[in-house]
């Protein structure tokens, strides 16, 4: 099974992002696969940015992943 992680780019850096998967947390993905500007969500499979997502799909994928975890303290 294979999971990509949404996130938010946050700075360009040639064939390479900055990308925020929220609360403080950030990684270097490749993003030579997919067409993006600052600002813009993405899907990350290892390392790759894989898909661009629209805002709310992103944050709705997002809340629910922050939903899965915080279960997952109880």
């Amino acid at each position: 099974m294979c999971l990509a992680i949404p996130g938010k780019i946050v700075k360009l850096l040639d064939d390479h992002a900055i990308v925020d998967y929220g609360e403080g947390t950030t990684r270097k993905a490749n993003i030579s696969l997919v067409k993006v500007k600052k600002g813009d969500y993405v899907l990350v499979h290892a390392g790759f940015a894989i898909e661009v997502l629209d805002e709310k799909e992103a944050e709705e994928t997002l809340d629910l992943f922050r939903k899965i975890l915080s279960e997952g303290e109880k």
